[in-house]
């Protein structure tokens, strides 16, 4: 029997396990007696694994394929010399800062909730590669053979993502869903997406609808984190880690916070891949997905990265069968009778032997509310990550969109050459306002997706 009625699943942005998860007892971890090394570059200096308590990493680990491809290579020795050659002029410590790890003093949510809960020490990302593939592939299985993010509107890595998506399955079962997302929701780039814009709410509403009734939550949620501006807090560098901290300590909370709803639910808590950062366990053979053209075979998995489930039903402990991001559109599929999902979802292993395993009841034993650490506030933004490019690059692409569904709208053209007119000058304005248009053009394009489509 499963006692779960509602999957939350919280994906946050580019960490690896032995980073952010290390130290935890009873793991495949650091061993701070014996550290694991890679070679230094240009010279074959020996950088060692090191505590850190740096919170925000200024220079941006490089995780596209070809990076983490040689990343991993030689037994995962291929970590600084990569980012070494990507950034030559940075300092000693910038590059030992790729071989960091956190205590569990100081990321105290995330390893609170791992000793409390299951944590998964052989969950990879589900390619060797960046944010959107993976994130695709934990939306529906696949990334269509693509392995890029865009850098520009006429960018060649803008694709077509039309595949079907676990939310459609969901649909088609009559299975409520709903995404949740801090500021620009990035599954939107699957168009599948667009037919469902009733079933997105901006994060203050998962706050809400969580202190509801537990027969009207979702069954299945999606939480995207805040990756823009000053309230970031995807993780992703530069921000600050204990942002994404306070969001774990806030989802948690919120659902402790109503009972019923706690006992009936399982918390998924990821990260889409590993950002560059050292883990010392090399990534698996993989199942390929069902594509066409690819960029790559999808024959192996990425770097291993944080995974804890985290349920009233989950004794703590360790699992260390391999699961990738599939594993949880497998548990789902599988639990509502979705139907399939391609062949990485119907190879992916499940998670659900663990729920209720030697458990006839509720535990009593978990924590009641987790402290959210208070971060300092984001500094201003001088530059965008890889992933903010990518999503201002798509939210001009959607901007064509704007000015259709305006005009079915009632819109005049002068009227929609104004406003648009004005999100592009503002774009013009440095990083921090090119973010802010971005969200500005999601916004508007839900609103009207919502009056055309209200799905």
């Amino acid at each position: 029997m499963d006692p779960i009625r509602h999957v939350i699943v919280l994906m946050l942005e580019n960490a690896s396990f032995d980073r952010m998860l290390g130290l935890l007892p009873g793991i495949d971890g650091v061993d701070p007696a014996h550290p694991r090394t890679n070679p230094d570059f240009p010279t074959p200096n020996l950088i060692a694994q090191t505590v850190t308590t740096q919170p925000a990493m200024a220079l941006d680990p490089e995780h596209d394929l070809d990076d983490c491809l040689r990343q991993i290579a030689g037994h995962c020795q291929g970590f600084v010399s990569n980012f070494s050659q990507h950034y030559p002029q940075a300092t000693l410590a910038e590059r030992a800062e790729v071989m960091g790890y956190y205590s569990p003093q100081f990321l105290t949510v995330l390893n609170t909730l791992a000793k409390s809960f299951l944590t998964c020490d052989r969950w990879f990302s589900s390619l060797p590669g960046p944010t959107w593939p993976n994130r695709f592939f934990a939306h529906s299985g696949t990334s269509l053979g693509h392995t890029t993010m865009p850098s520009g509107i006429f960018d060649p890595a803008i694709h077509l993502y039309d595949q079907p998506t676990v939310y459609q399955r969901l649909s088609e079962a009559g299975v409520p869903w709903s995404i949740y997302y801090g500021d620009f929701p990035q599954s939107i780039v699957l168009t599948e997406q667009w037919k469902y814009p009733a079933h997105y709410h901006r994060m203050s509403q998962f706050y809400v609808d969580t202190a509801g009734s537990e027969s009207s939550f979702s069954s299945y949620c999606f939480i995207e984190p805040t990756y823009f501006g000053p309230e970031q807090n995807d993780q992703h560098p530069p921000s600050h880690v204990l942002r994404g901290e306070a969001l774990l300590a806030n989802v948690y909370n919120a659902i402790c916070g109503n009972q019923e709803l706690w006992q009936s639910s399982l918390l998924v808590i990821l990260y889409d891949e590993h950002g560059g950062f050292y883990d010392h366990v090399c990534p698996p053979t993989a199942v390929p997905p069902d594509q066409h053209i690819a960029e790559f075979s999808f024959a192996e998995y990425g770097v291993r990265v944080p995974a804890v489930l985290v349920s009233l039903w989950i004794k703590p402990g360790v699992a260390s069968e391999v699961f990738d991001h599939t594993s949880v559109l497998k548990y789902a599929t599988d639990k509502w009778s979705l139907g399939p999902l391609g062949a990485r979802v119907a190879a992916a292993r499940t998670f659900a032997s663990y729920i209720a395993a030697g458990i006839s009841s509720p535990r009593t034993d978990t924590p009641e509310t987790i402290a959210a650490p208070a971060p300092p506030p984001e500094p201003l933004q001088t530059g965008m990550n890889v992933n903010q490019t990518a999503l201002v690059s798509f939210s001009r692409y959607l901007e064509t969109h704007i000015q259709s569904l305006s005009l079915a709208a009632g819109k005049t053209s002068d009227e929609i050459s104004q406003e648009a007119g004005a999100r592009l000058l503002r774009g013009l304005q440095g990083a921090e306002q090119s973010g802010q248009s971005a969200i500005e053009r999601v916004e508007r394009w839900m609103e009207l997706r919502k009056m055309t489509n209200p799905q």
